[in-house]
């Protein structure tokens, strides 16, 4: 599996991928539930055919983290050809598909929304099922692709900049949120804190460079409810500690901007006492629920020092220990290969799926708002991309429906 990435305004170098076999179905997999625009070929026995992704992350830098509303436009303008990449990699019609698969829970409600009317408007437009998928599951089954074992029962371990989940795993379709951050997920934790540090954005590669040159013992730091006997999380303190060590405590003389060489010390240091934490309560889920398979996926489980604390923790443990490949740690399409699984199950979704934003917490659920206007215009964009009457038709007296292609071209010929 070869994963492509371009961004806004201009195309890479084509890769050669494997053929599709004429025996096996394909489906079309969809992902836009933060920032970044996926779109990937899976046949039904795992291989992944095309898998091209589309990063937002320069859109976002100047602001230390994820804009919705320029995320969600981003999308808007990407979708279109993030999806005929996609295709075109794989050398496959949409004719060709079985299925539309898209993530529609949990994430950005604009991003999600964008995802899912494309999604729709080409199981509409092929009458070929909807399937609905999510992100979070998917993140954990990622760690199983290419695999020729099962995965599960396991611990179900999803780090990134919004989650920091663990699951009681049973198989693919059957998964138990058992424990969570009260506040912080790991990468927004490590996103703040390398804003304070004057480090770029995102701040995981960020921190992971600077901590490599620090010393870790020259500030301590605390290590939220590692000894709680709970499988809860907390970074808001750890962050604020941080901040405090790099500048002071709020009054007339905290400093404004962090010294530069306090930054690779406290890097490393804010890297140790997040790692300690996230391997701890690791550990402790698979004590509590008795397994012996851990899978870690999201875009903290391709932090360096985390994968390797984790690696000799569970080893001293005989726990099998399997983290998804660094390229599908981050959000990706190809994960969503676990709608093949959904699809053996008969889990197969209505045209009038809607999504289920916000954040995964213990307690805590997504609320769906109208967004009518947004679907309406998304499905004027798709209509026309699978070139059928009945599609485009349905949107033709609509003033709102614009013309898809001017927004393509203008896309190509970075305008």
């Amino acid at each position: 599996m070869i994963a492509r990435r371009f961004n806004e305004l201009s195309f890479v170098e084509k890769t050669d991928f494997v053929s599709t076999e004429q025996s096996l179905r394909v489906l079309l997999a969809i992902e836009s539930s933060c920032d970044e625009t996926a779109a990937a070929v899976v046949r039904e026995d795992g291989a992944v055919l095309s898998n091209v992704i589309a990063s937002q992350y320069e859109l976002h830098e100047d602001w230390g983290g994820v804009v919705p509303e320029i995320a969600s436009r981003a999308h808007l303008r990407r979708i279109l050809p993030v999806i005929t990449a996609a295709l075109s990699e794989a050398d496959c019609q949409p004719e060709q598909l079985s299925a539309i698969a898209v993530t529609t829970e949990p994430g950005l409600v604009g991003s999600l929304l964008v995802g899912l009317t494309a999604a729709k408007t080409l199981a509409m437009g092929l009458r070929i099922p909807l399937i609905t998928v999510n992100h979070i599951e998917a993140h954990i089954y990622a760690c199983g692709m290419g695999r020729d074992h099962t995965i599960y029962p396991s611990v179900g371990f999803v780090v990134s900049g919004g989650h920091t989940n663990l699951y009681d795993c049973r198989s693919a379709t059957e998964s138990r949120l058992i424990g969570g951050t009260t506040d912080d997920a790991a990468g927004e934790a490590f996103d703040k804190v390398a804003r304070i540090l004057g480090l770029p954005y995102p701040g995981g590669p960020s921190i992971q460079r600077a901590a490599a040159d620090g010393d870790p013992g020259r500030f301590r730091m605390p290590r939220p409810l590692l000894h709680s006997g709970r499988l809860d999380f907390s970074f808001s303190g750890l962050k604020t500690a941080v901040l405090y060590a790099a500048r002071g405590i709020p009054g007339p003389d905290q400093l404004t901007h962090t010294p530069t060489e306090l930054v690779p010390d406290l890097a490393a240091a804010f890297q140790q006492a997040a790692v300690e934490v996230l391997v701890h309560k690791c550990l402790l889920a698979a004590e509590q629920l008795s397994y012996d398979t851990i899978c870690v996926g999201g875009g903290v489980a391709a932090n360096l020092a985390f994968r390797e604390a984790l690696a000799e923790a569970a080893a001293k443990r005989s726990l099998r220990l399997l983290i998804a490949p660094p390229e599908l740690c981050t959000d990706n399409a190809a994960m969503a290969a676990i709608a093949w699984e959904l699809f053996a199950a008969g889990h197969v979704a209505d045209l009038d799926a809607d999504v289920l934003p916000g954040l995964v917490r213990i307690g805590k659920a997504g609320n769906a708002p109208d967004d009518s206007e947004l679907r309406l215009r998304m499905a004027g964009y798709i209509a026309a991309f699978t070139r059928l009457p009945e599609v485009r038709s349905e949107f033709a007296e609509n003033p709102q429906a614009e013309e898809p292609q001017k927004s393509f071209h203008c896309l190509k010929q970075g305008a």
